[in-house]
This record gives structure tokens, sequence and C-alpha cells, in this order.
């Protein structure tokens, strides 16, 4: 078969790579590939057909590419996930406009949304340059930073002088010393932290790539000797409560379509919210539900994943999905952002799941869908922002302190160094994300409740009165979470009281 379509290029004066030769061959659609050569003579000379070629032209294919039917759709959607990003961004214009039909009760603020374009390097530039100049607006009203100057404006020898940069290297000396490679806008610099100074060079030990400190220094242009690193951090000062009783649950990483999926527990959950099992009162005021992302397995997101699936088509994932939560009484207000195995790019910010694979999930009118990440204000008072955790493992790698100590069995550690850097994803290489005049990942609004999932562990915690739940899951260890050694504790769902602040896990395993 692969013969036939190699011949049908060859034939028209092209050849395909095997990526390539791969994808035509499961298209199996001339039309659509002689559209695609037309294309592809207009605005090229190449005559090799690559993933690259089409990456470079997407802008010129992307309409016919969204003009396929849902199952041809799939197949390019699988083979391009990380490059058509354009695709995914023109079809996230309906999905904002429908997500904004809401609830009186709920007020959503997503990030906005990144118009259908290349991405160049500027772009990045940009991006970087705009985050650092609102995190120095945040460092700049720290008390703590004196005598604040630009690196440019460092005359001579100084003392007691205060900087805000950005780490673009970290390295140790050959006495052990932490060295850091910083830059403002009007230049760079080095910031040397001693070894004897125990403290700070703890603290100077968890510095990441690409955050935007504070430092208090000593010295020159060319060297900055460190006494303090001040992080942006965020606080709140008021702990809110409901004036009325009311209950919200929090959960995460479903995995429909898994064969690791806890399906009869999840449906015990279900039933209990429902009032089945041991009905109180608590439960009849139970009003909010958030599900913070891997809502379903997906289809293709590691190499092999079909063998462990017990639902092979991501539509039909859905469709289950649907079908679960529609048992779910009608006056709980349902609200879900996605996260890596959902059906939308693989970039954050993520999107709201479309119609196109939740079809059935648009028809539950208690149902809000939300983008990752989200703001959601409620009628209580509550500002709650929603996070899946793309980014968590990077941060565990990048921070000495928490790999020692396995951060994954221990979530709200990894919650509380992002609430600091007021980032969710402070390094570059933490997430895959697409720059915007604003960086969607900053933590603007410091919210009353942060919460998250990813790592498939339950964890409450407080930081400077922010409250941080890390969520469960519903699918039990799969063969990578072994190989890995991950361990997840499966079938909790956290149950808040917005009046009390009294919030208990609920075990359904």
């Amino acid at each position: 078969m692969q013969s036939e379509h190699l011949k049908f290029f060859i034939e028209r004066g092209f050849l395909l790579d095997n990526e390539m030769l791969k994808f035509f061959s499961e298209l199996s659609d001339e039309g659509v590939a002689n559209q695609i050569l037309d294309k592809i003579r207009t605005v090229s000379n190449e005559r090799v057909i690559t993933k690259s070629l089409i990456d470079k032209n997407i802008g010129q294919i992307q309409d016919l590419f969204l003009s396929l039917e849902d199952e041809k759709k799939q197949l390019v959607e699988r083979y391009f996930v990380n490059l058509s990003l354009n695709i995914e961004i023109k079809k996230e214009k309906y999905v904002q406009e429908r997500k904004s039909e809401d609830s009186t009760s709920l007020r959503i603020i997503s990030p906005s949304i990144v118009p259908a374009r290349k991405i160049e390097v500027d772009d990045f530039v940009k991006h970087f340059r705009n985050r650092y100049m609102e995190i120095k607006q945040i460092l700049q009203e720290r008390s703590e930073l004196q005598n604040l100057t630009s690196i440019d404006r460092i005359n001579g020898q100084r003392q007691n002088l205060s900087v805000i940069v950005i780490v673009s290297g970290k390295r140790l000396t050959k006495n052990k010393n932490i060295l850091l490679d910083v830059e403002d806008l009007t230049g760079r610099s080095y910031a040397l932290i001693n070894q004897n100074k125990k403290e700070l060079y703890e603290k100077a030990q968890g510095v990441i790539m690409d955050e935007v400190i504070g430092l208090k220094c000593t010295g020159s242009r060319e060297m900055l000797f460190v006494n303090d690193i001040v992080y942006p951090d965020a606080a709140i000062f008021e702990k809110k409560k409901s004036d009325s009783e009311v209950y919200a649950l929090f959960t995460s990483d479903i995995h429909v379509g898994s064969d690791k999926f806890l399906e009869t527990n999840f449906l015990r959950f279900i039933d209990w919210v429902n009032g089945e099992i041991n009905p109180n009162d608590a439960i009849k005021k139970i009003k909010y539900l958030f599900i913070v992302g891997d809502n379903v397995d997906g289809v293709g997101i590691y190499p092999g994943q079909e063998a462990f699936l017990s639902i092979t088509d991501m539509k039909k994932q859905y469709d289950r999905l649907a079908e679960l939560l529609g048992k779910i009484r009608k006056d709980i207000r349902i609200i879900m952002c996605p996260g890596q195995h959902d059906a939308v790019r693989v970039a954050e910010p993520q999107p709201a799941i479309g119609e196109d694979y939740g079809g059935e999930l648009y028809k539950l009118k208690n149902l809000t869908l939300v983008t990752n990440p989200c703001y959601v204000s409620l009628v209580e008072g509550f500002d709650i922002l929603m996070y899946h955790g793309a980014s968590f493992n990077g941060v565990i790698n990048d921070i000495d302190s928490l790999r020692v100590i396995n951060a994954h069995k221990k979530p709200t550690l990894v919650i509380k160094e992002l609430l600091k850097r007021r980032h969710l994803a402070p390094s570059h290489s933490s997430v895959i994300y697409i720059p915007g005049e604003k960086d969607p990942l900053l933590i603007r609004r410091i919210p009353d409740i942060i919460t998250t999932g990813d790592l498939h562990r339950p964890d409450i915690d407080s930081y400077n009165n922010i409250l941080m739940i890390s969520n469960s899951c519903w699918q039990s260890q799969t063969a990578f979470e072994e190989k890995v050694g991950n361990i997840p504790d499966p079938c909790k769902v956290h149950m808040l009281n917005l009046k009390t602040r009294d919030i208990k896990i609920l075990d359904f395993s």
C-alpha cells in the first residue's frame, strides 16, 4: 500500500520521508494529497516532503486540514500535535465564545488567545521582556529591595544596592560558590553567592533558569556579591469565608478510556454525591465540583498507548465521560479544565475542550468547560486558580531540594515554589507553551485557592493564607508510573466547606 502512495508522489515530482509516507498512507485520500501538493508547489521549491516542511508552511495548509472529516482531522492532529498550533489556535476562538455562556454564580477569567499566526523568535523575546517588566513591578513594591538600580547604572564598587534581574545561567565555581548569569533590560552581570553564607546558599540552590528575582548585593557592574535573594511571592491577608454553608469538591485525572480507569470507584463517588450512599445534610449543600484536567486518557499520547486503552477512540472516551458526569445531580456546577491527555493542544495555555471531540459534554447544562490555566470567581467571593500541572516534573527536576525529597509524593511543595515565583512554569524548558504579548502563565491575580492535578496524589497545605489543593486521580498505577517509581493515591476527593474553610479528604477506594 505504501509503495502505491510513494509512486503517486514520484509521478508528480515529489519524494516523501518515512514519516510523511506513513501519514499519507493512513490518510489514504488522493484528493487531499493533490491539494497539499498544489499548496507546496506555490510556496516552496522543495521536492522532498518532510514534517518540518509542512510545519514551515502550515499557514498555507491549515484551512485544508480544518476542512477534513473528524477521523482524518484526528490523524492530522496525531501527526502534527506540536506543529499545527495555528490550527489549534483557530479552533480556540470558537471554544472561547462557547465557554462564556455560564452560570450566574461563576465568573471565568481565561488567558487571552494568541491570534492565528506564525510564531517567530521575536515572539519569545517579547514574551520574556513583558514577563520581566510585570514581575519587576511586583518586586519594586518589596521594602527589602533598597537602593534599586539597573545594571548599566552601577558605577565602580557599590555598597547596599539592589537589582531586579532574570536568571540566564547558573553554575558552581571551583570553590563551590554559586555563580548566576543575570541580566536586566540594560545589561548583563554575574552574581556570586558564597557557600559560607549557609542560609543564603541554600536559598540560591533553589534558583532556577529564567525566573525573575530581586538581589540585595554589593559589588560592581561586572560582579555582584549577593547578600539576599527576594522573590516576587504571593500572599493574601484575609481568609475569605462564605456567609452560607456551601461545599466545593475537588478532583482530577479521571483518565476515562484507560484500562486502569477505576470506573467502579468513580461510580461510587457519583452515588455518594447524589445522596445514595450515607446521605447527610452536608451532601445536599455541595454546590461546586472542580475537575482539574486529564479527563480522558487520550489516544497517541505516548508510544504504544493503544495497548493500555479500554476505549481506543478519543471521541468515544469523551462520550463515556459525558455519560458518567451526566449522572451527577444537576444542581452541582461542574467546572472542568483540560490536561496533557485531553483533546486540545499540548502547549499552554490550553483551550477548553472543543465540541469536535467533546460534543456530548456540551449537552450537560451544569458543566462549564474552561481553559488551563483558568481563574474561577465564585459568587461566594473565592478566587480559584485551576492549573493541571504539566510544569511540575520540570520544576522538581530543577530544584535540588524538591528532587532529593521526591516532591512527587508531596505536590504542595511544588505549588509553593510556583506561588513564590508568581509563575506556573518559570523555566523555559519546564513546559511547552505559546508566547504571547502577556505571559499567560504569570500569576497576576493572587488566588484564595489554587488547585492542581497531574501528580495523582492528594495533598493539602496553606502558603501565605493561600489554600493549596493537589488532587488525586481515578487511575491505578500505570506501567509508566511503575517504571519511574511514581505511586498514585487514587479515588480521593477533597471537600471544602466555604463557610468554615474546613477541608476533608474523602476516600472512595
